[in-house]
């Protein structure tokens, strides 16, 4: 406890926030981001003062602190206004859009401003692809921006308007649903599919979940029951549920509106997993931009506990107790991997563990853990309400049940379709209005780019698996910046832990960025193949063996989009030493041709 005489009211709100947290340190993370919402900042005071209270090395904090780039060991003004710097926004303006509200500011991109108000800069995406351009300001999303909307923003921040006093209106979020099927058209009263499960027993549910071969819809498509049963005949009794709430994907956003229109059904398969496996811990990972859903999210939590599906007995089943916490995220898109997330939400850095062990045995603090996407979840309710039969009728052999796609880009109509497993890609740009289509990216960045010829695939795990990200280029768009926007966010986004990522993401850019200067050769082609086997076959996790993906599928697909920036057939270093040498020329006051290396005379022996 704080006992010194001297006393501030932020030494008083920090032992508030370790009251609150129970002094733990798993929660350490939780604890840095209430802190920083003390002055918008953590102060080197305060890094200290949390490392000795939780009895951590103060390294180890400051190491947690700077993981995430939504923690800030250093001040970033009263307002932080950060635009998304996904591929799909730069296509709708942001990049222009940005530097506008810096020249309104007087304030450089990525710096704050000299009298402390504002800073400006970009982040990777903010999951509000078929609403931007958008950003966030001090967290809150900002939407559908335009250049009369950033003015007004800026006179706001100029004037020193709170945040919560703007316009409502410039924070409007629409869940943006354009086509509905089994989930998104489901009217379920709380406790139905609760009900459903708890009259079958805990066998006869894991049996109708077998029946349904439900795959998580995260993208790697794992069985369900397969997981949920591992986790059931784990030994160690201390059994948890987690909901993967980290939506970092580009281009993905339909667990945004599971989660602020569906929130119930969400809640509700978590709380099916723990009857199906025993668990009575479960927690919500829930991604820092979408930190704006917390208040709903907590009420619906808390209606639930009042309405008995929550806590002690649930739904009067004796000895059935399940309870279910919050945990924010801080802005890594490596969390979105399990075990990275598994770290995080012990409190420590998103580093991916080695497996195995898997989390079904070994999760959340050793203990046995499922984790499962927000669509996962949301869809048991179904196979409870239905039946896996049912379910199962619905979809391909291998992949049963109907996928949430986030559809943006270059279509009139974008948004969160519903569409049966077995769609093709053909059928889905019909149904958003996509014209001229060049190319589709499924999955994201680390997923799949298709050309036109490819169209007649089919959304389903055996053919274009996807966790639900669908961006669609039209024939203006420029398919290698594309792909160069994909590898900045995977270099940004690398967790840094093991060198064929941290380095490999690096030396993609570099590469990438020398053709896009003019400086490019065949021979820059053939290392960004070579380091695509790196990558893969050395990276510690998914990040890194997918970081080439978007590079490997334009360069087959699209090469004259490569091609044209070639400077030269022979290799020709990307560093330019004579154009290094003009300020040396400047300051001597030669500019004649021996002081160009292109025409100096060549050393004599």
């Amino acid at each position: 406890m704080v006992t010194d005489a001297v006393v501030t009211d932020a030494d008083l709100a920090l032992e508030s926030i370790l009251d609150r947290y129970g002094r733990w340190p798993t929660h350490l993370l939780q604890m840095l981001i209430a802190a920083q919402e003390l002055d918008g900042w953590l102060p080197p005071a305060r890094i200290t003062r949390l490392a000795t209270a939780l009895g951590l090395p103060r390294a180890r904090v400051e190491g947690v602190a700077g993981f995430y780039s939504f923690l800030y060991l250093r001040p970033v003004g009263r307002y932080r206004v950060l635009f998304s710097d996904n591929i799909i926004e730069r296509m709708q303006g942001s990049q222009a859009l940005m530097a506008a509200l810096a020249a309104r500011l007087w304030v450089e991109p990525g710096k704050v401003s000299e009298d402390g108000l504002v800073s400006v800069d970009t982040t990777s995406c903010i999951g509000m692809g078929d609403q931007g351009p958008a950003a966030l300001v001090n967290g809150q999303p900002l939407t559908r921006l335009t250049r009369e909307r950033v003015e007004a923003i800026g006179d706001l921040i100029r004037c020193g308007v709170p945040v919560a006093d703007w316009p409502e209106e410039f924070f409007r979020v629409d869940d943006g649903v354009c086509r509905r099927d089994g989930l998104l058209g489901l009217a379920m009263a709380p406790g139905a599919a609760l009900t459903a499960a708890l009259a079958r027993g805990r066998e006869g549910w894991l049996a109708e979940l077998e029946a349904s071969r439900l795959r998580g819809r995260g993208g790697a498509g794992f069985t369900t029951a397969v997981k949920w049963l591992a986790c059931r005949d784990a030994p160690d009794p201390h059994k948890v549920v987690v909901c993967n709430a980290d939506e970092g994907e580009p281009g993905t956003f339909k667990d945004r509106v599971l989660l602020a229109s569906r929130a119930d059904l969400v809640f509700e398969g978590m709380t099916l997993a723990a009857w199906a496996t025993g668990a009575r811990e479960g927690f919500l990972y829930l991604r820092g931009e979408y930190r704006y859903l917390l208040p709903h999210l907590e009420a619906v939590l808390a209606g639930r506990r009042a309405a008995g599906l929550l806590g002690a007995d649930i739904a009067g089943q004796a000895g059935f107790d399940f309870d279910i916490e919050i945990h924010l995220g801080a802005g890594a898109y490596v969390c979105g991997e399990e075990s990275a997330l598994l770290e995080s939400l012990e409190g420590k850095r998103g580093t991916p563990r080695i497996r195995p062990p898997f989390p079904v045995t070994h999760g959340y603090l050793g203990r046995p853990t499922v984790v499962n996407n927000v669509e996962t979840l949301a869809k048991t309710c179904l196979v409870a309400l239905q039946g896996g039969a049912a379910f199962a009728r619905t979809g391909t052999a291998q992949s049963t049940g109907t996928k949430l796609l986030s559809i943006s880009g270059d279509c009139p109509r974008p948004g969160v379709y519903e569409f049966p497993f077995g769609v093709t890609l053909r059928q889905v740009l019909e149904a958003c209005g996509a014209e001229r289509t060049q190319a589709v990216q499924v999955g994201g960045a680390s997923g799949v780019t298709l050309a036109p010829y490819e169209f007649d695939r089919r959304i389903a795990f055996e053919d274009v698996p996807t966790a639900g990200a669908f961006m669609i280029f039209d024939d203006q768009r420029d398919m290698f910046e594309v792909a160069r926007n994909f590898v900045h966010f995977f270099a940004h986004e690398s967790c840094g832990f093991c060198t064929p990522c941290r380095v490999g993401t690096a030396l993609l850019k570099g590469y990438m960025d020398k053709l896009a200067d003019g400086h490019g050769a065949y021979r820059d082609l053939a290392e960004i193949e070579w380091l695509d086997r790196l990558l893969k076959n050395a990276s510690h996790c998914g990040l890194g063996s997918s970081a080439p993906n978007p590079v490997i599928d334009t360069l087959v697909k699209f090469r004259p989009a490569y091609e044209r920036r070639l400077g030269r057939a022979d290799f020709e270093p990307a560093f330019d030493l004579d154009g290094a040498l003009a300020r040396a020329r400047q300051m001597t006051g030669r500019d004649d041709a021996g002081a160009h290396l292109s025409n100096a005379p060549e050393a004599q022996p």
